[in-house]
């Protein structure tokens, strides 16, 4: 069975964002097919990126890197619940994905984005950033609107559509999740 790893990209105070990682790790655990990890980017706190040599040489020389380079090198897959901050990624999400290279590779990955239009032009970033990395994304995301699925823009109330979308991709990322393993010895 594969471990996914359910990563919070935001760290801003009051982020929308932690209701949307609890709601797809809540889901995804009572699925069977894996077993799943919300992974809190605020639990790790990496500062902008300070390790001296390029993540591709593996060469980690601080303490938060390796632990990070410990949680995510343990997972198979990942789920990416990404808020669109000026249609982009939030940059604690970007920076977090830059401190690492080889932990990321041959794994899959779904997205969650919310925002003023579901999140969507950060979810396409993102799949640039992921496949640079060869994460193979898959195709189904699931996309909340701050104004349909935030009560008052703020409290998570997701219509009942998106838990289907949410399993349907999570199904996506198990299957690849499970056929890269062998790349990855």
């Amino acid at each position: 069975m594969i471990k996914v790893g359910i990563i919070l990209g935001s760290t801003r105070p009051g982020r929308n964002g932690e209701a949307v990682a609890k709601w797809v790790h809540e889901l995804a655990q009572q699925r069977t097919d894996a077993t799943y990890e919300l992974v809190d980017l605020l639990d790790y706190n990496l500062p902008l990126l300070d390790e001296p040599v390029p993540p591709s040489q593996g060469k980690y020389t601080k303490d938060h890197t390796r632990k990070w380079s410990a949680k995510i090198a343990e997972l198979d897959a990942f789920v990416f619940v990404t808020a669109e901050y000026n249609h982009g990624v939030p940059g604690a999400l970007k920076n977090a994905i830059d401190f690492l290279f080889k932990e990321w590779n041959n794994k899959a990955a779904g997205i969650v984005s919310y925002g003023s239009i579901g999140g969507a032009r950060a979810a396409e970033q993102l799949r640039l950033v992921l496949g640079e990395l060869m994460i193979a994304d898959v195709r189904l995301q699931v996309m909340l609107q701050l104004a349909t699925d935030f009560e008052n823009y703020k409290t998570f109330k997701p219509h009942e559509r998106h838990a289907k979308s949410l399993a349907a991709m999570l199904d996506q990322v198990v299957a690849w999740g499970t056929a890269l393993k062998p790349l990855r010895g």
